[in-house]
């Protein structure tokens, strides 16, 4: 919009050209945080920066020792944020801000002198924050008497120019830290040898309980796979050897089959026939032996009707040889009757031993015949055995 203004954040806008009431009035309007109408030609707008500013201090200073020392600070500063501090830098640098940096400049190299020579090196090295913090102590009125405020102080450096003495006060501490950073360094050293030596026994523990693992597994995996190559052959071998057994009770069963089938088709009939057959030859050999002692008997009776038909010849022979012979006979009668008693006796006893040795002479015969016909049939029943098996 024509003639209206707004400031930036960090800029104060100065209004100049009206009339400002009051004994105290300034001679300009100051504006920040908003917009403002500026009538052209009768009014004049111009900009005061407030953003934070930095200036560089470079001064040689004697301390208290009076050794030369070289110091480099660096101040950050800034227009401070109330109406009076802007009006303050406005009225000194409205012209030319720029002059800012070199007025802080100036300010501070005069106090960093004073400061710097009520002090020793040794505190000054020592109590750079401290040094820091009175040269801004002592810059406040001035800084605030032109606006200005400070926000910070920095040491960026000191260097004795040479001499050698900041590096002589650091000697025995570089020394002493020199030394215990040796010994640091040896203990961190010696802490790191042990610290490798117990990782090498370590990893020399791992390796060789990873070693007996590996040999506990790979002789698990040999055992795995000779079982495995023998769990083939074995079981072939168990299954011939259950048909092997399967076999052998398959043979035996067809052998007490064969047997069984041979004793009923062979042994069986052949007993029976064997049986027949000696039952007929046993019966065979009875009527035999039947036939014998009926031939036998009718001999005897043959023999005894022989004999009876020749003892009254053998009887008269037997008296007419008495009567030729000079025979004496006692006891008159009775002696004649024991004596033909006696020759009746004779004739008996003869006669029983006719017959008794024509029994015994037929008894042995047919004992004979028997045998001779008991034989022949057990001879007939092996043959006929024989052919059938």
């Amino acid at each position: 919009m024509l003639g209206y203004r707004v400031p930036a954040p960090n800029e104060a806008l100065l209004i100049s050209g009206r009339k400002q009431r009051g004994a105290d009035a300034l001679p300009f309007k100051i504006v920040t945080g908003h917009g403002v109408f500026v009538l052209p030609v009768l009014s004049k707008a111009t900009r005061l920066t407030l953003a934070m500013q930095e200036a560089e201090v470079v001064e040689d200073c004697y301390t208290k020792q009076g050794l030369t020392l070289s110091v480099q600070a660096v101040i950050a500063f800034k227009v401070a944020d109330d109406h009076e501090s802007i009006a303050a830098a406005a009225r000194r640098f409205q012209g030319d801000q720029s002059q800012m940096a070199t007025l802080v400049g100036r300010i501070f190299s005069g106090h960093l002198r004073s400061i710097i020579g009520s002090m020793t090196v040794e505190a000054i090295i020592r109590e750079q924050q401290t040094l820091a913090d009175a040269i801004v102590d002592a810059s406040k009125t001035e800084m605030a008497r032109i606006g200005l405020a400070v926000d910070s102080l920095q040491i960026s450096s000191i260097d004795d120019k040479g001499v050698g003495y900041i590096a002589a006060l650091a000697a025995p501490h570089q020394a002493r830290v020199n030394q215990e950073a040796k010994v640091a360094q040896a203990a961190a050293d010696q802490a790191s040898a042990m610290a490798q030596q117990e990782s090498m026994r370590h990893q020399a523990e791992y390796a060789r309980q990873t070693a007996i693992a590996k040999a506990q597994y790979q002789a698990e995996i040999d055992q795995a796979q000779q079982t495995a190559a023998q769990s083939g052959p074995l079981a072939a071998a168990r299954a011939q050897q259950d048909v092997l057994v399967e076999r052998s009770l398959v043979a035996q069963k067809n052998a007490e089959l064969r047997q069984a089938e041979l004793i009923a088709e062979v042994v069986r009939p052949a007993q029976a026939e064997a049986e027949r057959i000696t039952t007929l030859a046993r019966a065979e050999a009875d009527a035999t032996k039947l036939s014998a002692e009926a031939a036998a008997a009718q001999d005897r009776i043959a023999l005894d009707q022989l004999v009876i038909q020749q003892l009254p010849d053998m009887l008269r022979a037997a008296a007419e040889g008495l009567q030729g012979a000079n025979l004496t006979v006692l006891d008159g009668a009775e002696g004649l009757s024991s004596v033909v008693a006696s020759l009746a006796g004779q004739g008996m006893a003869l006669l029983e031993s006719l017959r008794n040795g024509i029994g015994s002479i037929s008894n042995v015969d047919n004992a004979a015949a028997n045998g001779r016909a008991l034989r022949n049939k057990e001879d007939e029943v092996h043959q006929h055995g024989d052919r059938r098996a």
